[in-house]
């Protein structure tokens, strides 16, 4: 053979073996879907749980898509999730580089390489697109496929623009085998020459992926379905090099409803979405999971994990074939799971920015956030709950009316009358005195609790619904802007 096997050698030196090896790979498109994080998450747990390695890859070979900042998501989003890799562009490792696009020349002389073991061939033809990828693909043999090798390179050398192209079988099968999917095998007479080298010196992505695969020692590939068709192509490439093929773990995708895919441009929230909304990370990590997976065993009834719990009991067995459908009302109780089992302290801390958006005064953040814990799905939802804090919104006097409670605008005026004077001549102003007060006052005048802390709580909090009771809302008020408001509503009731 022509070509010299040093580089070759000194790049199979490198390669690590002996454990479990996979990779996350992105392309720097834009935003961090669901189904791009599912692949992250499955990826992440294969390692872990079997003590392997997890590579965070760039794959920026297509140019033309890179969006400015992208990489600061990919990064960003790995690290709130969790994600920690052991080798990256950002931690190096022993095969390095892991951006694409600092190994151009590797692609360049393994494409040589193929040409030279007949498994690839130089063409020099204006079309260099896939006719397959276009949806119209016929089979038609490529001219330059049957040139002399010589005579190629020679018009190589001469500098004719050329692509390199993956020689296919002519006739025959491929079988490939898939760890969710089982074995698949596929007429090499559907397949097309596909170009493995573009005309500007970069790899397309199928075959960067494979020849980062092998050089990274990957063991385990996890994508999504939509590559099944591309894993025959994947499987001769790996055949013509003569290495092993790793696992494949291709994952059904994740779907809006029984008919569409999740798409940004139909506006599907990405993992940067779901965060605005309100939702937590671990919420969207422990939902996500369950997106196309199940626990087996002791672990088959549970739903709620904590990342580290899957880390140790993730299975691949437990992936599913069918495709997914996200269900943002399952999602929702997921984050009300995790928000309610937060500490009170933990809960604060999270709550508080969004608190503030609407409660500018000086009042307790952690005694707010403890009325909200139990009664929030979002954390979107809480500065409209908790507005009326700053400002007595304007109301009806209708609100004072209530059948469960029995009372309407005359009973609540006979009420405000004597919580009035009452609230006023507290020896202490915390929750129990309010409570024992307004309790004790109820049953000196022979009413249902009620009846008098439903006109208590509308006068104060100007809303139906709100966060915590009576007692709560006049606590955190302070004993004057409650009695301000009381005597506000008592007037309205006038």
């Amino acid at each position: 053979m022509a070509v010299d096997m040093t580089y070759f050698a000194q790049m199979e030196e490198k390669i690590p073996r002996g454990k479990v090896r996979t990779r996350f790979a992105p392309s720097p498109t834009g935003y961090m879907h669901v189904g791009n994080l599912r692949t992250a998450l499955y990826t992440w747990l294969i390692a872990r749980a079997n003590n392997g390695t997890f590579i965070l890859r760039i794959e920026d070979t297509d140019q033309g898509r890179l969006v400015e900042g992208a990489v600061d998501v990919i990064y960003r989003t790995m690290a709130e999730c969790g994600l920690t890799h052991d080798e990256g562009p950002d931690v190096g490792g022993p095969v390095a580089p892991y951006i694409q696009s600092e190994r151009r020349d590797t692609y360049g002389k393994y494409a040589e390489l193929l040409v030279e073991k007949g498994g690839a061939y130089y063409c020099f033809c204006e079309k260099s697109e896939s006719e397959e990828d276009s949806g119209d693909f016929q089979r038609a043999a490529d001219p330059c496929r049957d040139l002399p090798l010589e005579e190629a390179k020679a018009r190589v050398a001469a500098g004719e623009p050329y692509v390199i192209r993956q020689r296919i079988p002519a006739e025959g099968s491929t079988t490939f085998h898939d760890a969710i999917f089982g074995d698949i095998t596929v007429e090499n007479s559907t397949l097309d020459d596909q170009v493995l080298l573009k005309r500007d010196g970069l790899p397309t992505y199928n075959f960067a992926n494979v020849i980062d695969d092998h050089l990274m020692g990957i063991t385990h590939v996890v994508r999504g379905s939509e590559y099944l068709s591309s894993a025959p192509k994947y499987n001769l490439l790996y055949e013509a090099f003569g290495w092993e093929v790793p696992t494949y773990v291709h994952c059904s995708p994740v779907m809006r409803d029984a008919q569409n895919k999740m798409s940004k441009r139909h506006g599907d929230p990405s993992y940067e979405d779901l965060k605005a909304r309100g939702y937590l990370t671990e919420a969207i990590l422990n939902y996500v999971t369950l997106l196309g997976w199940s626990p087996r065993g002791e672990y088959a009834e549970q739903e709620i994990f904590s990342l580290e719990e899957l880390s140790r009991i993730f299975d691949m067995t437990g992936i599913s074939k069918s495709p997914a459908i996200f269900d943002i009302a399952k999602l929702d109780h997921f984050n009300a799971v995790y928000l309610r089992a937060m500490t009170p302290e933990a809960f604060a801390e999270v709550a508080a920015p969004y608190i503030r958006e609407s409660v500018k005064g000086d009042y307790d953040i952690a005694a707010i956030a403890a009325l909200l814990q139990a009664r929030c799905e979002h954390l979107t939802d809480i500065p409209e709950k908790v507005d009326f804090f700053d400002t007595l919104p304007e109301y009806d006097i209708d609100l004072f009316t209530n059948k469960k409670s029995k009372t309407n605008p005359e009973v609540c005026r006979t009420m405000l009358e004597k919580a009035i004077p009452m609230l006023e001549n507290l020896p202490q102003w915390d929750n129990e005195s309010i409570h024992n007060g307004l309790i004790d006052l109820a049953a000196a005048l022979e009413v249902k609790n009620a009846t008098l802390m439903w006109p208590v709580r509308i006068a104060a909090a100007g809303k139906a619904v709100t966060p915590g009771g009576a007692v709560e809302i006049c606590h955190i008020l302070g004993r004057d802007e409650c009695l301000r408001r009381l005597r506000a509503g008592l007037e309205k009731l006038n």
